[in-house]
């Protein structure tokens, strides 16, 4: 570990990120104890220039912001391979430590740290400042409740065109807007986007966009709607659906405009949940439109699945929020409950002539209730002679066919008679004529 950066006296080595290694370290000049990170610049000559100027000019505009809500950037400076940022040390932890069970913060808790970023965001954004990557691991959350954004000044140069060594992406698109992963310019907007993934995080324990790898994650975000938090979270009151929905809308123009806006809706919900609001209902009655949420699909019977998969429309039936007014809603279409896999498939092997390659798959993966319907399908008298039931039916079926077959026999000597006649009939009708 080094022992000086600048004028700095390195203490202790507080953590490691994408990006460089955050310090504790100590201010001779000012005597002061600061957390210092710095920002690799190991990078091709033809690209440190630009990434440099970069960063000083991020750093200087971070440097200006004086807000509760935002760390204090004191100094900034560069040592040989490394450029650093020396800002206040702060008491706390990273919410990504208090994200990292999986599990959700407690309501009133989660909303207060979603609105001090967002009134964080609203200073930096009225002094013509974009974070660009607001994500847990840039929030602190002091002993004492108050919330800090960290990283301003950094977090643009995440998303330039500036290529690293690694050539990887930096940044986490788990918590990008849309417009971002897009390729387009950010705004103020996907600071908003980016905080509404976080509270919907923290309100359910689990991400909205969640893939096996960053392109999956990607795609997710520019397409994919989020299941309401509710429905993760059945404690949650229906304004937090309203809310969230609002702050995570893919269209910049139905999202919320101002971190303002989105704070003080938040603020609302909390003081309605605490029962300090002075009107509770006051969001819940204005709910935003669209709504970027799946909604459950209310079950169908198996003749509606018939003509909705024949006609594409599904006739509209009554929810439970309607029931009282009459109200008619059209859910989305789904697979009925009476959908039968198995049959689908044989149809399917049938039609194409893959009936061999289903047995041999049936082997293959050991699927023995597969190999015993499919013989079953096809006439085939499977291997059950030790099942009683079997037995049973086996026996029934053969007294059924001995008591009826005298019958069946007459049956077809009568339409075999009656075929000679009706050809003879026809044969001297032509010789007549």
């Amino acid at each position: 570990m080094i022992s000086m950066l600048g004028r700095y006296e390195i203490l202790a080595e507080l953590g490691q990120g994408a990006m460089g290694t955050v310090y504790k370290a100590r201010d001779p000049l000012l005597d002061r104890i600061v957390a210092i990170k710095t920002v690799n610049l190991t990078l091709p000559k033809e690209e440190v220039a630009e990434y440099e100027a970069r960063f000083y000019q991020e750093a200087k505009a971070a440097g200006q912001l004086s807000h509760p809500n935002i760390v204090t950037v004191y100094d900034i400076g560069k040592s040989e391979k490394l450029a650093y940022m020396a800002m206040e040390l702060l008491d706390g932890r990273e919410l990504r430590s208090m994200l990292a069970s999986r599990t959700a913060i407690p309501v009133p808790q989660a909303l207060d740290i979603a609105a001090q970023v967002g009134e964080g965001l609203q200073y930096a954004h009225e002094r013509g400042i974009i974070h660009r990557d607001i994500k847990p691991a840039n929030i602190m959350v002091l002993t004492d409740g108050a919330v800090k954004i960290t990283d301003f000044g950094i977090a643009r140069m995440r998303n330039n065109e500036v290529k690293t060594m690694t050539g990887m992406i930096l940044g986490s698109p788990k918590y990008m807007s849309p417009e971002q992963v897009a390729g387009k310019r950010a705004d103020p907007r996907s600071d908003i986007f980016s905080l509404g993934v976080v509270l919907y995080e923290m309100l359910t324990g689990t991400s909205p966009f969640v893939a096996d790898n960053i392109h999956g994650v990607m795609y997710q975000t520019l397409n994919f709607n989020p299941p309401a938090p509710k429905t993760l979270n059945p404690e949650l009151p229906d304004v937090l659906n309203f809310i969230s929905a609002k702050a995570l809308a893919k269209n910049l123009d139905d999202r919320y405009q101002r971190a303002r806006d989105f704070a003080n809706d938040l603020r609302e919900a909390r003081a309605s949940i605490l029962g300090e609001a002075s009107n509770p209902s006051l969001i819940a009655s204005t709910p935003p439109e669209p709504a970027p949420f799946v909604q459950a699909p209310m079950p169908l019977t198996r003749q509606k699945d018939k003509r909705a998969a024949v006609t594409g429309i599904i006739e509209p039936q009554l929810n439970d929020s309607a029931a009282d007014t009459n109200e008619v809603s059209s859910p989305a279409l789904g697979l009925s409950k009476a959908f039968d896999s198995f049959d689908a498939t044989m149809r399917l092997a049938a039609l194409t002539g893959m009936e061999k390659e289903l047995d041999q798959f049936s082997e293959t993966q050991k699927i023995s209730r597969l190999k015993a319907l499919s013989q079953a399908k096809r006439g085939a008298r499977p291997n059950l002679s030790d099942s009683t039931t079997w037995r049973q039916s086996v026996s029934g079926a053969s007294s059924r066919a001995g008591a009826g077959g005298g019958s069946s026999l007459i049956s077809l000597r009568y339409v075999w008679v009656g075929s000679v006649v009706l050809a003879a009939g026809a044969l001297l009708l032509m010789l007549f004529r």
